[in-house]
């Protein structure tokens, strides 16, 4: 597929890594059309600084590209050489996704089929541990007029595309290249290029159907990743099918972690309930068990509700369930495996205070209905059957900020607080503003909870406390 199809090799040089706010401030492509090889760098303007950072990395300063075309004014000329060519880089999102962006912003729609050569250097050499381009050098002999410049580093791109054509077999390499250049089949109500800009970050996503019905919403550390597999699956499962099938847009968010990835699906969807997702609905009759001292001396669950306790602070909770019949199956099940009795447990009554419980008699009780058993072991037997149920209180005296950094630079701040999540912002005044603005009871809410005890508890994510906002 690609002996007789024109290739470009194409490298960047940027004022940074976030394609929507660094510029380009070099271009170098190698272009290979059968037998002809032709090599066009140009330095460009970027229009903003460029940090001392870059220009100690690349060599180029902000003397160098002063005078430099801007991409705007070289934007036809890039576009003519890269049009309808297969467009190969190394970490090639870095450099498709930049040029994209200042394409967009000069008025042109570029579009093109990338293969990336780390991504090929990894499929087929699996046994290396790595794959940047001094590693590439060493291990196959490549050599450069300079490093970190573009024209360089598109003919470091060529020359191991070269090496490639002599070290693998034809067909192994053909295989390789047509695996990493699949497409996934898109729904068919979706644009050609409406998966092109999502990023391979942390973030939630949704699928929007006819009318802009939310049809499901999911999340991931890897958006792009994980968006693909649902469509790169439709042909096999029924129900990723159907799903494809329905979809006429999509957005998606970035959050700086996992954490906020977690938080904002499961706000989402109690916001948008979509109708292909089953879990993290809102829990409106989510209620617990608590531990109570019963009138004849021995410990009785009650069912609370979280609408009418703060679940955040209740001690002695155990289990947190959507509804109560979920409550009392699972009180029952309890009772059955540990031998408890479901008298003294208030799920059955009698008639006769002297006859044992129906339980008794099948011997799955031991008694403790008719005194058999002293209330003080049925009782220790019950704290033990709830331990692995127990409900954390909220183990801070007030509100904290739980801080997530992206390698990017993002920096969420999670407010949380008895377990629920205030909001999350970026900057310091907005932590006020929603401390200022928070109910004095936050909702409670099941998967909040699970969400933020895994970090909480065990110390997983920078934690602030911060003060109360009357104080």
């Amino acid at each position: 597929m690609t002996a007789t199809r024109k290739l470009v090799f194409v490298d960047l040089e940027t004022t940074g890594a976030n394609a929507t706010v660094d510029r380009i401030t070099e271009i170098g492509i190698v272009e290979v059309d059968g037998t002809s090889i032709t090599r066009w760098s140009t330095l460009l303007n970027p229009q903003i600084s460029i940090p001392p950072f870059i220009q100690n990395l690349t060599g180029i300063n902000n003397d160098m590209v002063a005078d430099a075309p801007s991409f705007a004014s070289v934007a036809e000329q890039v576009f003519a050489r890269l049009d309808g060519a297969l467009f190969i880089a190394h970490n090639a999102r870095f450099d498709y996704g930049f040029l994209r962006n200042e394409f967009r912003q000069a008025g042109i729609t570029f579009r093109a089929d990338v293969l990336c050569t780390v991504k090929l250097s990894r499929t087929l050499f699996p046994e290396e541990a790595k794959h940047n381009l001094d590693a590439l050098m060493l291990r196959h002999e490549l050599t450069a007029s300079a490093r970190h410049r573009a024209l360089a580093d598109a003919d470091l791109v060529w020359q191991f595309w070269e090496k490639l054509q002599q070290q693998i077999a034809a067909e192994r390499l053909s295989a390789a290249i047509a695996l990493l250049l699949q497409r996934p089949s898109l729904p068919m109500f979706l644009s050609t290029d409406a998966l092109d800009d999502i990023p391979n970050k942390p973030g939630v996503y949704l699928f929007f159907g006819e009318n802009d019905l939310p049809l499901y919403i999911g999340k991931s550390i890897h958006l792009r990743q994980r968006i693909l597999s649902h469509f790169n699956a439709d042909h096999k499962l029924y129900k990723e099918m159907r799903l494809s099938q329905q979809i006429h847009r999509l957005e998606w968010h970035e959050t700086a972690g996992e954490i906020g990835a977690l938080l904002l699906e499961s706000q989402l969807i109690k916001q948008r309930q979509p109708i292909h997702n089953q879990k993290l609905r809102r829990q409106r009759e989510l209620c617990s068990w608590q531990l109570r001292p019963h009138a004849d001396g021995y410990l009785q669950p009650a069912l609370v509700l979280a609408r009418d306790q703060d679940f955040g602070k209740e001690k002695r909770l155990h289990g947190l369930f959507a509804t109560r019949r979920k409550a009392e199956q699972a009180l029952r099940a309890i009772a059955e495996s540990h031998q408890l009795c479901l008298v003294m447990l208030g799920l059955e009554a009698r008639a006769n205070a002297d006859k044992p419980c129906f339980a008794y008699q099948l011997r799955r009780c031991q008694g403790g209905c008719i005194g058999h058993e002293p209330a003080a072991e049925h009782d220790a037997r019950l704290e033990a059957a709830f331990a692995a149920l127990q409900v954390n209180s909220w183990p801070h005296p007030g509100a904290i900020a739980l801080i997530e950094h992206n390698p990017d630079g993002r920096r969420d701040v999670h407010v949380v607080n008895n377990w629920s999540c205030l909001g999350t912002v970026q900057s310091e005044q907005d932590v006020w503003q929603l401390l200022k603005l928070a109910p004095k009871r936050p909702a409670f809410d099941l998967d909040t909870y699970k969400i933020l005890q895994r970090y909480v508890m065990r110390d997983l994510v920078e934690i602030r406390h911060l003060p109360d906002p009357e104080d």
